[in-house]
């Protein structure tokens, strides 16, 4: 069950509204109105508290539209926080931003299984490692810095260190909260069920 149940849409102030809206637009993956995860109960989660919504949407936005890092390498890293954080929800929506970023059913599978799995490039494998690093103990290692150096600049570096914490605390909230999956989430989820990672 919901510990904070989302906000109903008609119950939006209409700051939060617009604000959301704003959002949904700017970070849209598709244009096709009928395939996109609306996202409703962690909107409306946050539309219980307006001023740490859009504070939190400002920086996410950033991640989510204005990246230094490709689609492909952002989703790399969300996705390995949402299996290791156990955050379904999490999960759910990236394996769809995932899968319209051309990583592949097999990729995605394998993110689970880490770093070490065959198959990765090195600069991927220094995605995962650094995601790895940073949720166990808090800072990226030299080995793995030494590799993002070579390929990424500050910029790119920067996203990524921060693009961990947010996705971080974000699955904590989502599972903190008990933010539910809105039915078009179900097929994406570990197993198929709301539970199987709780």
């Amino acid at each position: 069950m919901s510990r904070i149940p989302p906000l109903p849409e008609d119950d939006w102030t209409e700051e939060i509204a617009t604000y959301i809206n704003g959002f949904r637009s700017a970070v849209a993956s598709t244009s096709d109105e009928d395939n996109r995860q609306p996202g409703t109960n962690l909107l409306g989660t946050l539309a219980q508290h307006p001023s740490l919504a859009m504070a939190f949407l400002s920086f996410n936005r950033h991640l989510l539209a204005h990246s230094t890092l490709s689609v492909r390498h952002r989703e790399l890293l969300v996705l390995r926080i949402a299996y290791l954080r156990r955050a379904e929800y999490e999960w759910a929506q990236h394996v769809i931003l995932a899968e319209r970023a051309g990583i592949t059913a097999d990729e995605i599978a394998r993110i689970e299984d880490g770093p070490d799995t065959v198959g990765w490039s090195p600069i991927e494998r220094a995605l995962l490692t650094a995601t790895d690093e940073l949720i166990v103990g808090g800072a990226i290692g030299d080995d793995t810095w030494a590799v993002l150096a070579g390929k990424f600049d500050r910029e790119q570096l920067m996203d990524v260190v921060f693009t961990v914490g947010c996705y971080s605390m974000l699955a904590t909230a989502l599972r903190s909260f008990g933010v539910r999956p809105e039915p078009g989430l179900v097929p994406y989820l570990p197993n198929h069920s709301v539970s199987s990672r709780d």
